[in-house]
């Protein structure tokens, strides 16, 4: 089924204000909001190891803020798989296993389970389809996969890293799987800054297979992706400096 894309655009906007829920008080997440929220629309939901911000209507994130160390990124926990409808939401207002059931879209992660090997309860609430995007099995077990697995290389070399991550819907109508219509992203961003240096590298990809050795040819601006979602990233950094930082194009992979 497809629903229009700009109804989604306006229910979105209106839901913050009205029905805004917390798991957890978001004291609990100043670490991931340090640079600031990219947005104000959707619930936002405040986990051990990420902070987001879910779209009642879409299902899924809009989008996902991580702060992952170096100590975070040499984790050694083992993945151990429990996908699960995330328990803070409705039923009727969140995805579902069974949406994702013959849908042949894979349940993406933004805020990888890789990233959560520090600790058990972060890796397990990775696993709530709150966190997830219906997302093509060849793009996300190699080049996305790929990309999760630099980030936690570039964390443990740089230190500490911010990344934030989320949907594009780029059609009039989008694409949606299931009973409760999860939309199907038509690409997916990635942002990852790194405080010290105060420099970063952006990516924007379809939701479509992709040869790993493209993954250079994805490399966009952060401002390129604030104009593809309408979101304001690292808006607590001076002006001068983030326009400095959001403007810059990496040269290549980190």
């Amino acid at each position: 089924m497809k629903v229009p894309h700009l109804i989604r655009i306006s229910v979105a906007l209106a839901v913050f204000s009205t029905s805004v829920a917390f798991a957890g008080p978001l004291e609990s997440c100043s670490e991931y909001t340090k640079y600031g929220l990219p947005g104000t629309d959707g619930d936002l939901l405040c986990r051990k190891g990420y902070l987001l911000a879910h779209d009642p209507y879409c299902l899924t994130p809009i989008w996902v803020a991580e702060h992952l160390t170096s100590q975070k990124a040499s984790g050694t926990l083992t993945r151990k798989d429990g996908f699960k409808a995330d328990p803070d939401l409705q039923k009727g207002k969140r995805s579902e296993l069974t949406d994702y059931e013959g849908s042949g879209y894979d349940r993406g992660h933004m805020a990888p389970s890789g990233d959560m090997a520090w600790d058990a309860d972060a890796m397990n609430e990775s696993f709530y389809l709150s966190n997830m995007v219906p997302q093509n099995p060849n793009m996300k077990q190699q080049i996305w996969k790929n990309l999760e697995d630099k980030i936690r290389q570039w964390a443990i070399d740089r230190g500490e890293l911010y990344i934030y991550t989320g949907p594009i819907y780029d059609a009039d109508e989008v694409d949606t799987i299931g009973d409760d219509q999860v939309c199907v992203p038509t690409r997916i961003y990635k942002i990852v800054f790194d405080p010290t240096r105060v420099d970063a590298i952006a990516f924007i990809m379809p939701n479509e297979p992709m040869n790993t050795s493209d993954l250079p040819n994805y490399i966009v601006t952060i401002h390129d992706v604030e104009k593809q979602t309408g979101l304001d990233f690292l808006n607590s950094l001076n002006k001068t400096v983030e326009d400095d930082v959001e403007t810059k194009i990496a040269e290549g992979l980190w």
